[in-house]
């Protein structure tokens, strides 16, 4: 079975203190490399801050052609003009966030470790499942560990694209790719790198480029 190359799905840093000084670092990111998603996860923000924070984010994205995926709120996903939401197993349900955004929006789901939640949400009509954290993180506290196996099981036996999650860089990351990951999802392991989050995108995207080892 031959396996698309793996892609980035960036994720924001957890706190934009100046969206007008993160926009030009955000460019740099993004003209260094193919990005496939960038997810837009700001917690603590009153909806009008978040809104008024993620939509010039999310303008930016999308001029690179970059898939905007806003975390958490279903509700917001209109209002800000991003192509989708990624929920977690406490947020809105799939099928409610469906109905909300309708067909043509892109709806990932967070997985954890669980294969069981995992068939759920491809059954209900995932666009993608997401399992971790694959590595310790400094980004947020992980309820799960997931063990790389659990990318190979599920490459080999369903169709619907998973992402990793969990303290990715590039130092990692060609363990999690060579596991079967579509997506590697990627927050400190960018914008925390000592050479620039640009520099960090590049060597992302040439080890998503590599042969996968078996």
């Amino acid at each position: 079975m031959t396996i698309p190359p793996c892609q980035i799905y960036l994720i924001t840093p957890p706190v934009i203190d100046d969206v007008e000084a993160f926009l030009p670092v955000l460019e740099s990111a993004l003209s260094a490399a193919p990005v496939a998603c960038l997810q837009i996860r700001l917690k603590n923000l009153e909806d009008s801050a978040l809104v008024q924070v993620a939509t010039p984010i999310c303008a930016m994205a999308q001029r690179f052609g970059v898939a905007v995926i806003l975390n958490d709120r279903p509700d917001l996903v209109d209002p800000i003009g991003a192509d989708g939401v990624h929920i977690g197993q406490e947020d809105m349900d799939y099928l409610s966030s469906r109905e909300l955004l309708g067909g043509d929006a892109i709806i990932g789901v967070t997985c954890h470790n669980s294969k069981q939640l995992a068939f759920e949400a491809a059954g209900a009509g995932a666009d993608y499942v997401a399992f971790g954290a694959f590595f310790e993180t400094t980004t947020k506290e992980p309820k799960t560990h997931a063990e790389l196996e659990i990318l190979s099981w599920w490459q080999h036996a369903m169709e619907t694209p998973v992402v990793a999650i969990g303290g990715i860089t590039p130092d990692n990351a060609k363990s999690v790719i060579d596991a079967g990951a579509d997506f590697i999802a990627v927050s400190a392991g960018v914008w925390a790198w000592p050479d620039g989050p640009a520099a960090s995108v590049r060597l992302l995207s040439s080890l998503c480029l590599e042969p996968r080892s078996a």
